[in-house]
């Protein structure tokens, strides 16, 4: 099951979080051999709402995921709103697994 973080977002600004995945006994896991991909929706099954958060893991062996969109970006989201976002990486040997979910609150930006 993955962990559950949420996360807030500012309606035009740059946004950057990290997150970090553990393995069962709290250790960081090591990403190395992993890839990294991450999306957010205004749904579970909304098909035409998806983001594609940009992804970095800068020393694999950490298990910290830096989770990032540009000001463009978080300008074109809705807000004020609540979406859902995950996080999943897949092994070598093409295992996909979820390992952080949660919510995003996209707070809106003074206007004009």
């Amino acid at each position: 099951m993955a962990a559950v973080a949420n996360l807030t977002i500012d309606q035009g600004a740059t946004f950057s979080s990290d997150v970090t995945v553990t393995d069962s006994a709290g250790d960081a896991f090591n990403l190395t051999n992993h890839t990294v991909s991450a999306k957010i929706a205004k749904g579970y099954s909304s098909a035409n709402t998806r983001t594609v958060l940009t992804t970095n893991v800068a020393t694999p062996t950490n298990g910290v995921i830096t989770l990032s969109l540009t000001a463009d970006q978080t300008a074109a989201l809705d807000a004020p709103a609540r979406y859902v976002y995950d996080v999943e990486i897949t092994s070598s040997d093409s295992t996909v697994t979820r390992v952080i979910e949660g919510i995003i609150t996209v707070n809106p930006g003074v206007v004009g």
